[in-house]
């Protein structure tokens, strides 16, 4: 398929009054910059300050270790650089071989962890500079990359886990990797310093998409096939909802404009629910996502960062004015969007059959995070799995892992493994914790204000207490922290969250839909660990005595007036406003 041509020129204004990312973007020879030559300095294990924004580029962003900045500062020390590196995996399927390979990676090149992302794929931590080029190659040599895992590009594109559960899944996974294949970017830089390829000969614009410039911001799509929303379609730029008629796939609601970042007090920034906004047939995908992302590339806003998300742009510009520019495009306008019926952002754990009478093992991963525990051997077990499995894993939305293609002959030998280093899915576990996410915050992400990898475990556990002790032990309810605004565990997505202000301190949140399609609302803001678990405790006791058959803890809260129902848009933030 052609690429949709630069028609209104990135640069239409001088670079003086866009942003200085626009600049350095502009003139890094398509995000080559001067990157070979820091990888080659071994007098630092930084990069310079112009190109780690490029890097990203390629799914790499450089870090420090933040707890130990002060030592290293009063020792006179740089501080202590590392990279964490996220690999490109279109729809969260890898063999159990490419596993392996990760493992082997982990071990060798960073801490020795697997960390399972909310976009569906990989992260490393602590990888060093002058282990970053082994790195790369070793994902490349497993038959993976990490290009547009982050950047001002169209990043992982995610879709309803497990493609061997029926053909429709099948079908949404295949699309998945097609479009990321697509949108990819096209520079040799990756090629040239990561894998020391010589230049390739380019014909034309080097980047027919993407331009000079990339796109204002990153770019996120994802596919979900009904009744289940576990990718939260509508915290999106752009989402497909799978409409099946009479078995069959029909094609695909589409939804423009969603997504998770904000910034505390700042009005104009707000996280966002995507409107739905037609259907195309499923041969009309990638053209509709094509276009889409070109008109975001033209309109989107170049002069302020924290305003050029394509969300700002829909919300600026309405869906009016984007059907209209989309149908001029396309050559011909969207269907009218047809019906469709969501249930649960969750992952549904334990044993599952599939359409081909295959089995399949949701596994619970707290926090994503692949390591070995005295009593749970997460990282020997899935290399023992990996070993005897002859399916695939799939990586859920929700940081887990599915097991997937098991015959019935092999079913007892997965569970045997499972028992033998105790990772399997614990009864005793309450399905709120199940429902977790955190993003890794702390000591990694320069971003973080507060923690949440290394914390929401130890406040579970005190959360776990009333949940038990009200009857709720296995009731589903989602709850998801984040250490910052910027929302990558999607929090304002979740019945229960909390985002982090300052060490210590959280704002929290009530009153999504248990299915996605409802924003929470500020509930308390700013409060520690004791104000959240007195805040949490009389709501949750009145959930357990005052609901209603088969109502959910985010729709309780509304009901009950505990929370108001959270409008979306820009009328995000005055609610937040009028709520504290």
């Amino acid at each position: 398929m052609s690429i949709e041509p630069i028609e209104r020129r990135d640069l239409s204004r001088p670079l003086e009054e866009l942003h200085p990312n626009e600049r350095l973007k502009y003139e890094s020879r398509y995000l080559r910059g001067t990157i070979a030559e820091g990888l080659a300095d071994p007098l630092t294990g930084a990069i310079s300050e112009r190109d780690t924004p490029l890097t990203k580029f390629f799914g790499m962003y450089q870090q420090d270790h933040r707890d130990l900045r002060d030592e290293r500062r009063r020792a006179k020390l740089e501080p202590r650089y590392q990279f964490m590196v996220r690999l490109r995996l279109p729809g969260g399927v890898c063999t159990t071989q490419q596993w392996l390979a990760l493992d082997a990676l982990a071990r060798e090149n960073a801490d020795g962890t697997l960390r399972l992302t909310s976009r569906q794929t990989f992260q490393f931590h602590n990888v060093l500079k002058r282990n970053l080029k082994r790195h790369i190659r070793g994902i490349v040599a497993a038959g993976l990359d990490t290009m547009g895992a982050c950047g001002d590009g169209n990043r992982n594109v995610i879709s309803t886990a497990n493609p061997l559960m029926s053909p429709i899944h099948a079908e949404a996974s295949a699309l998945a990797r097609l479009l990321s294949a697509h949108l990819m970017a096209r520079t040799g830089a990756y090629r040239e310093i990561f894998l020391d390829e010589p230049p390739a000969a380019v014909e034309g614009e080097e980047e027919p998409l993407y331009g000079r410039t990339y796109l204002p911001r990153k770019f996120k799509i994802a596919i979900t096939v009904p009744p289940q929303n576990d990718v939260d379609v509508y915290a999106h730029d752009l989402g497909f909802v799978a409409i099946v008629e009479d078995g069959r796939l029909a094609g695909y609601n589409v939804l423009v404009g969603g997504g998770m970042g904000m910034t505390h007090k700042i009005p104009a920034t707000f996280p966002r629910l995507g409107d739905v906004v037609g259907f195309c047939a499923p041969e009309e995908v990638i053209a509709v996502a094509e276009r889409t992302i070109a008109i975001q590339r033209d309109y989107g806003d170049r002069k302020d960062r924290s305003h050029a998300r394509f969300k700002y742009t829909i919300e600026d510009r309405g869906t009016e004015w984007f059907l209209e520019e989309l149908a001029r495009r396309l050559g011909h306008p969207l269907e009218p969007a047809r019906p469709f019926h969501l249930e649960s952002s969750g992952d549904r754990f334990g044993w599952a059959r599939g359409a081909d009478g295959r089995w399949h093992y949701a596994l619970f991963v707290e926090n994503g995070r692949i390591e070995d525990f005295p009593e749970r051997k997460l990282k020997s077990g899935m290399r023992a799995l990996a070993t005897e499995h002859r399916g695939v894993f799939a990586l859920t939305t929700n940081q887990n892992i599915i097991i997937a293609g098991v015959p019935a002959a092999e079913r007892p030998r997965i569970e045997a493994i499972l028992r033998e280093y105790g990772i399997e899915n614990d009864a005793s576990t309450t399905a709120l914790r199940q429902n977790s996410i955190s993003c890794v915050a702390l000591p990694t992400c320069g971003l973080a204000m507060a923690e949440s990898e290394r914390y929401l475990p130890a406040l579970l556990d005190k959360i776990d207490e009333i949940v038990v002790a009200a009857g709720l032990s296995r009731q589903s309810i989602s709850i998801r922290m984040s250490g910052c605004p910027n929302g990558c565990s999607r929090p304002y997505l979740a019945e229960i969250a909390l985002v982090g202000k300052a060490v210590g301190k959280y704002n929290l949140y009530l009153g999504a839909s248990a299915n996605g399609d409802r924003l929470d609302a500020l509930y308390r803001e700013n409060i520690g660990e004791a104000q959240i678990i007195e805040a949490l405790r009389p709501v949750l006791n009145r959930y357990a005595k005052e609901r209603r058959p088969g109502e959910a803890f985010g729709d309780f809260t509304v009901r009950a007036g505990v929370v108001r129902a959270m409008p979306y848009g820009r009328d995000f933030q005055r609610e937040l406003a009028e709520a504290s």
